[in-house]
């Protein structure tokens, strides 16, 4: 049973794919103008990116038992571990959270963390749908 808020981990999720779908656009070494590449740099904002920003403050904000569940939740749609294994998902993330300077930058640093995230809260059978 997850101890963090449903609502939390959506939000999260949401902030995750607004991040990531920026991260994708690729800009030229040489580009063909100024006017034509300043979109692309503003798309290519990393770790000032509010997205990114308002993750990492989300979870840092988070006890540090709701943080490993939420890494335990990613592991977990990553298949990591079944759900059968929840109690030792979250075990392991607790210690691996030790190693981690910043939870939330970790997550980012998956491209497809808001669908491991998704697909973790599938397997407990909550969704983000209202």
């Amino acid at each position: 049973m997850l101890n963090i808020n449903s609502e939390t981990v959506c939000f999260i999720i949401a902030k995750a794919r607004e991040f990531q779908a920026k991260e994708e656009i690729v800009i030229p070494e040489v580009p063909l103008s100024p006017s034509e590449n300043w979109a692309q740099q503003i798309l290519a904002d990393h770790i000032d990116d509010p997205c990114a920003q308002e993750v990492v403050e989300t979870v840092q904000d988070l006890e540090p038992d709701q943080q490993a569940e939420l890494v335990a939740l990613m592991w977990l749609g990553r298949g990591d571990y079944l759900l059968s294994e929840w109690d030792s998902a979250v075990s392991d993330a607790v210690e691996s959270l030790q190693d981690f300077t910043d939870p939330g930058t970790y997550l980012l640093a998956h491209p497809l963390v808001a669908d491991f995230l998704l697909d973790g809260l599938d397997q407990h059978g909550l969704s983000c749908e209202a």
